[in-house]
Order: C-alpha cells, then structure tokens, then sequence
C-alpha cells in the first residue's frame, strides 16, 4: 500500500505544478458555463417543459458543478502512458515491483484530483458570487455530497485505466481519445441534466456507469435525490467499479501476454 500511496502523492504534487493550464482551462470552463447556463435559460422561458424535474435554479447550479468538476471526469487517457506505448517504453512499466493494474489506477486517481482541485475552488467562488452557483440544499444534502463523490472519482479513473489498457491494442488510441469526450459528456448528464431525457431514455442513462459520474452526484447535492436514497446511489457507484476494475484487470493480463515491444 505505501508504494501505491507514494505514487498517487508524487503525481499529485507534480500535476499541481501546471498552474498556467489550470488558468487556461478555468476561463474556458467560466465561458462555457456562461453558454450553457444561457441555452437552458431560454429553454426554460419558452415554457415549453411542462413540470420539469429539476428548476432552473437548480439546472443552472448543475451546470457549475459541471464546470468545476470537469477534470475529474474520464474524457482523456494517461498521456505519459499512450507516449509509453507508442515508443515501447511500456516494457519498463512491467519491471515495476508493484501491480500494473494499482499502479496505474493510482496515476489516474492524481490525474483526476490535482487538476480538479487547482480549477474548481476558484470557478466555484466565480460561479457562486455572480453566476447563481447555490451552496447544497442542506446538511444532508452537503453530507450525502461528500460521501458520493469518492465513488465518483473512483469511477473516473476505473474508466481512465480501461482507457490506457485499451491502447495495448490500438497504440495510437486517437479513435477512442476522439469519441470518448463526446460519449462521456453526453451519457453521464454533463450537456443535458438526465432527469430532462425522454422518458424512454431515462432508464437507460440511469443504468449506464457515467450517470455515477455527474447525474447522480449533483443530484445529492441539490437534494433531488433525497438523502434517504443514498444507498442506492452508492450500490450503483461502487458496483460499476468493481466490474470495470474485474474487467480491466482481464483485458491488463490479456494484453501482456500479447504484448510485442517493437517487434521483440
């Protein structure tokens, strides 16, 4: 465990280090959420949703959360990986005195907080002071946040693996790199709240692992999902984790054992 520990503490503080990006991309997301935030806006006030699920309020804070939270979300692999892949510099990354699978998820763990932490404290006090951010609907909502969001994380970077194994295969992996972003964004609620899907689609989303993602979480913390029913949000975090870990552990030991390092 002190080796995985150290990983995730090493890559941590060295991805805290890209401060300029961090600023580049909380402008971006400040911009974006301002376009969003304006096309459910006029959405709203053409009265054409009848007894919508969430208010607009309540869409608008959603939205933010969005925004802060992005970096969290898988919409990218590891890059160091996909570069270790494509050069055959991969084979170091077996020799390695700890589990593959661990260490990677452990990369993905920093991957996923550093950047999210350098962007959403200040987007989040921006959002909150001018953009109609609201604070959690109450304590519970605050409480059932906190415990939601570990499964979360831990769902990112299950499919951010899922990802760097993937190019064992692909090696360049610019396919799935270009459609990942679009599926993500589009099928955990992040362009469209899924309690405003079709009735039909509902279901679906709602079974889907990247619902655990956005959907649900931001739904705890505005109290639409009440705190009563956390356990069934938790049941679906953490048992898509466990079968994307079980399958990215298959696929790992799959693919190293047809692993040819630049023809060796």
């Amino acid at each position: 465990m002190k080796p995985i520990v150290a990983i995730i503490s090493a890559r941590f503080r060295l991805l805290l280090q890209y401060r300029a990006a961090a600023f580049a991309g909380l402008v971006t997301q400040i911009v974006f959420g301002l376009i969003i935030m304006m096309v459910f806006q006029a959405f709203y006030r053409t009265g054409q949703l009848k007894d919508p699920a969430l208010s607009l309020s309540e869409v608008i804070t959603y939205v933010w959360l969005g925004q802060a939270l992005l970096a969290m979300l898988p919409w990218n692999g590891d890059p160091e990986i996909r570069a270790l892949v494509r050069s055959g510099g991969v084979a170091y990354e077996t020799l390695r005195p700890v589990d593959l699978y661990a260490y990677w998820f452990a990369r993905a763990i920093a991957l996923r907080t550093a950047p999210t932490l350098l962007r959403s404290v200040p987007l989040a006090l921006v959002a909150g002071s001018l953009f109609g951010l609201q604070l959690p609907a109450d304590g519970a909502a605050a409480a059932g946040f906190l415990l939601v969001m570990p499964g979360a994380l831990a769902l990112s970077c299950a499919i951010t693996v899922l990802v760097s194994i993937s190019l064992m295969w692909t090696i360049s992996g610019e396919g799935i790199l270009h459609l990942l972003p679009a599926v993500v964004t589009l099928l955990s609620g992040m362009l469209v709240p899924i309690p405003l899907f079709p009735d039909w689609a509902r279901p679906v989303l709602e079974l889907l692992p990247f619902s655990g993602l956005v959907d649900t979480p931001y739904r705890v913390y505005l109290g639409n999902i009440p705190f009563e029913d956390l356990g069934q949000v938790l049941l679906h975090q953490w048992s898509w984790v466990v079968l994307l870990v079980i399958l990215g552990r298959a696929l790992m030991n799959r693919g190293l054992r047809r692993l040819v390092i630049q023809g060796g």
